[in-house]
């Protein structure tokens, strides 16, 4: 049930990328040759105007293919006619509508909130050993290795991710206060592996929990980065990389080890809006066959023009979105039978 679950929670993230491509090109007069949800066969067609409007077989994604999209065809209101500022609203609109469904769907789960952790020290664990020249009750938690922390959650987050000393800077009375090279580590309190630092609370009221949402999608995408400077830096390798399979058998297991159906909804609603996220972010990075490098494409051509007095040819950013989904499609392939091989081990 969970894998059938994840699969459609894909093809809803995906269809909801597209659909805000459809919306903005709409608004902006550009022609939509077809708009489809899913992929394969179509089960249902309907041609209303000058869109093909289908829905296919495989819930696994979907396609808004706007006329010109690749190449000049001399419509009026092909994609590639129209004014950079049309275009970048566009082709931003597919991440734009995948970061706005996963915080819709972290303000729904944090609604039946009673509160929340904040980044304020409250207290330290009896025995605490790093008091003295470091934290103190009542100290603000402001950021670790340059990292802001507005909850708890940040505080355990980039802790867990120093390899030795910490340079932490906290408010106190006002005051920003610098720890530098701050030891604070882990240790054994009351029979718990823990950094011994306890935290104030904050009762979960509508102006909280829409805050503490908002944070909790830009930590999503602060992660986002993380993971990729830790791939970028060698700290994770290809390994380590999950793609459609991998994602879908860590929902399935998310699902199965839940307490509960309602927890397994929870938790699975939670990281759809991760991936929600993730997916806005990865999609505005500037490479070929991505909208980020469809942007990119756009300022290389403001620049070549202001150099040359001519604009590229579109037939070569074809060329060169071709060869990027290609080799996109090759990495998708790769992490593929990665994921494929760990199920089997």
């Amino acid at each position: 049930m969970y894998i059938l679950v994840a699969i459609l929670a894909f093809g809803i993230l995906i269809a909801d990328h597209e659909l805000g491509h459809f919306i903005a090109a709409k608004l902006c007069g550009v022609k939509i040759n077809e708009f489809a949800i899913g992929m394969g066969p179509a089960i249902f067609k309907k041609q209303k105007g000058e869109t093909l409007y289908a829905l296919r077989a495989f819930p696994i994604g979907g396609y808004c293919a706007m006329e010109g999209e690749d190449e000049e065809t001399g419509d009026p209101r092909a994609f590639t006619s129209q004014p950079k500022w049309k275009r970048f609203i566009i082709l931003v609109a597919g991440a734009f509508n995948n970061f706005v469904f996963g915080l819709i769907v972290l303000i729904i789960i944090f609604s039946g909130a009673n509160a929340f952790a904040t980044n304020r020290v409250a207290g330290l664990a009896d025995g605490f050993k790093y008091a003295d020249g470091g934290i103190e009750v009542g100290d603000e938690i402001y950021s670790i290795d340059g990292h802001r922390v507005y909850y708890t959650q940040d505080f355990s987050t980039y802790m867990s991710r120093a390899e030795g000393d910490v340079d932490m800077v906290v408010i106190r009375d006002g005051e920003r206060v610098e720890l530098e090279n701050y030891g604070l580590k882990p240790e054994y309190y009351d029979d718990v592996y823990r950094y011994g630092v306890n935290f104030t609370s904050v009762e979960a009221n509508a102006w909280e929990k829409l805050k503490y949402s908002c944070y909790s999608a830009y930590n999503f995408v602060r992660m986002v980065w993380m993971g990729l400077g830790d791939l970028v830096t060698g700290k994770v390798g290809m390994n380590e990389m999950s793609g459609v399979v991998g994602i879908v058998s860590t929902i399935n297991e998310v699902g199965e080890k839940s307490a509960t159906v309602g927890i397994a909804v929870e938790n699975i609603a939670y990281l759809v809006a991760f991936i929600a996220v993730n997916l806005a972010v990865m999609n505005l990075l500037p490479l070929p066959a991505l909208d980020g490098g469809r942007i990119l494409f756009l300022a290389v051509d403001s620049v070549w023009r202001l150099i040359t007095g001519k604009k590229i040819d579109s037939k070569y950013e074809g060329w060169v979105h071709a060869a990027g989904m290609v080799a996109l499609l090759a990495l998708m392939a790769v992490v593929m039978f990665n994921d494929i091989m760990k199920l089997i081990r």
